[in-house]
């Protein structure tokens, strides 16, 4: 193969992997869908107030490396779109074991889904798994936080509250 071939090949298979790539997700997708009913069976927090706000659902884990290198940027989230957004973490985990865990503080709402049912529905493979649903019920964003290219930031969030207020 002679190397105008060669880098002929080469763009193609690079422009197919950069271009062709979509979003991994370890969920089911409800993206521009109604979401599942929001049941948490035990509050380890108050149970906040959603009515009129955007719900930013983080299914995560007391021993999840990754949940917890979240919790600080979930923390400024909730300061930040505090008049617009409801932050709730939910584990699958025991109500102690989520009360008693102490690596990071969460600053925001708290649930146990420990019969796994949202999880279920959500058909959740791995964690962190966020979803981000505007007032009128349906998700406007969803994945794993931290994942090349479709990180959440606080400019996501502000974009989309702004387009689906």
């Amino acid at each position: 193969m002679n190397s105008k071939t060669f880098l002929s090949v080469l763009f193609i298979t690079i422009s197919t992997i950069s271009f062709g790539q979509k979003k991994q997700l370890w969920a089911k997708s409800f993206l521009n869908k109604k979401a599942p009913e929001l049941n948490i069976q035990q509050w380890v927090s108050e149970k906040p107030n959603t009515e009129g706000k955007f719900i930013l659902i983080d299914f995560w884990g007391t021993w999840c490396g990754p949940c917890i290198k979240a919790i600080p940027e979930l923390n400024e989230y909730q300061e930040t779109f505090k008049d617009q957004l409801v932050i709730i973490g939910v584990s699958k985990e025991s109500f102690e074991k989520v009360k008693g865990f102490k690596k990071a503080k969460m600053e925001y709402f708290s649930g146990i889904d420990v019969n796994g049912a949202l999880n279920d529905t959500y058909e959740i493979e791995g964690i962190p798994h966020v979803v981000l649903i505007d007032p009128k019920g349906i998700v406007r964003w969803e994945g794993f936080p931290f994942l090349a290219g479709y990180e959440l930031t606080s400019k996501t969030i502000e974009d989309i509250i702004a387009k689906y207020k």
